[in-house]
């Protein structure tokens, strides 16, 4: 083999990394740090592959080397690697330097999948879109077939290796303190990480409620599009009870008239809009699709309803922004019991004081996060999972009460990751109702 490609990490886009030099005629090195990593038996037999440790020769003596996301460019050995000169990417620069479809890229501390899934359908109804990326889809599986433009959901992890990589559309839906253990200089690392997609883009779409999605190098060659709350050219506009979509000053829709639930998915819409306008899309077409579209599950979805008790999914919500829009959208005057914890990613619970403060929310932790949430809330009760919180609260319950499942938390400590914790807390519901 005259070129040594390393693959480090084997989740889902680690194997999609392998297949992806297979087809090349390129059989990669693979390794991951896990004893047991989840797709392992996905490994073709003439890959060669180091599991429970890093292989230090490997990585020193690659010519290049592709990281998961869960892979931290700041690795001692990585670090190493790129000071030799070794060139260190992801999959989506690995994606983007296939293809010449133009990219649409979606950033964002919360509702990227909800945007990411509503402009795809929107644009299949139209064009011919691909969609995929942090989504659950790997990016390089959407080559297999050709499509008019890829729709790529991006975290800040795929973020942290793009090198040329150049969407015609980036779009940052908003911007609140997540992932804190992987940004050690806090949310300006993890801010100059998210504004990295805006680099190379045509068209790049902002939040105006949301200055730290701003674009920060402004340039001639690149078209500004805003969306926000009363402002940007896209704004929710509320008037008494009802939330209108505006453009320009004009109402083009009634957000009551829609099947969207809660202000941030209303500002996710106005993006929505915001992307299909800028691909000359039929006005009709994209608000048909706005009106009817559900909610993914895992999002303030409503799971189960007996003597006047609803029980709320929202396993989606892996930071305290999602859970505040959660809550938001709920309102002060029901009585809630909260399913909070997890993994903590340096979480800020603190900013969920102003609502755990109201006498009417009750609150169960569990997860790693817990006794820093008992810190913060000493009125929270500890479980040890959250099968142990459901039993208890299950005979407490009282007519119009809430259960909700909105976590502020990673789930990786006790499931694979957030529709395994929801997917769960749906069987666990059904088992004690």
């Amino acid at each position: 083999m005259t070129k040594k490609i390393l693959i480090i990490g084997l989740g889902i886009t680690g194997i999609s990394c392998i297949k992806f030099f297979i087809k090349k005629g390129i059989i990669p090195y693979v390794m991951d740090s896990r004893i047991n990593p989840p797709y392992i038996e996905e490994i073709p037999s003439s890959v060669k592959y180091c599991i429970g440790s890093f292989n230090k020769d490997w990585i020193l003596n690659a010519n290049l080397i592709v990281i998961s996301p869960g892979i931290s460019l700041f690795h001692p050995l990585l670090i190493d690697a790129a000071k030799k000169g070794i060139k260190i990417i992801g999959d989506i620069e690995l994606f983007y330097n296939s293809t010449k479809t133009p990219i649409i890229a979606i950033t964002g501390t919360n509702g990227k999948s909800t945007v990411t899934n509503m402009i795809g359908k929107i644009i299949n109804n139209y064009y011919s879109a691909g969609i995929g990326g942090n989504i659950g889809y790997p990016a390089l599986d959407l080559l297999s077939s050709f499509q008019n433009f890829y729709v790529i959901e991006i975290s800040s992890f795929q973020l942290e290796t793009i090198k040329k990589f150049k969407p015609f559309i980036s779009v940052i839906l908003n911007i609140s303190s997540d992932h804190i253990d992987r940004y050690p200089l806090g949310i300006k690392q993890y801010q100059k990480t998210k504004l990295k997609i805006y680099k190379n883009s045509s068209i790049c779409i902002y939040n105006a409620n949301d200055v730290l999605t701003y674009p920060n190098n402004l340039q001639t060659n690149q078209q500004y599009i805003s969306f926000g709350i009363k402002k940007g050219k896209y704004q929710l506009y509320k008037n008494h009870n009802n939330n209108y979509l505006k453009i320009n000053n004009n109402i083009i829709l009634n957000f009551n008239n829609t099947k969207l639930i809660g202000t941030h998915n209303y500002v996710n819409a106005l993006a929505v809009l915001a992307i299909a306008d800028a691909l000359n899309i039929p006005r009709t077409i994209s608000l048909k699709y706005i009106c009817n579209y559900q909610l993914n599950n895992h999002t303030l979805q409503i799971i189960y309803k007996k003597n006047g008790v609803t029980w709320i999914n929202d396993s989606k919500s892996t930071n305290v922004d999602s859970t505040k829009a959660a809550l938001n959208f709920l309102g002060k005057n029901k009585r809630i019991w909260l399913l909070l914890g997890g993994y903590d990613k340096n979480c800020e619970f603190h900013l969920l004081k102003k609502y755990l403060m109201n006498n009417k929310i009750n609150i169960y932790c569990f997860g790693l996060a817990s006794k820093k949430i008992m810190s913060l809330y000493p009125k929270a009760i500890p479980v040890k999972t959250m099968a142990d919180a459901i039993k208890k609260i299950s005979k407490l319950l009282k007519r119009d009460d809430i259960v909700l499942l909105s976590p502020a938390c990673s789930s990786v400590d006790q499931f694979i990751d957030f529709k395994d914790r929801g997917t769960k807390f749906i069987e666990l519901v059904k088992q004690n109702n």
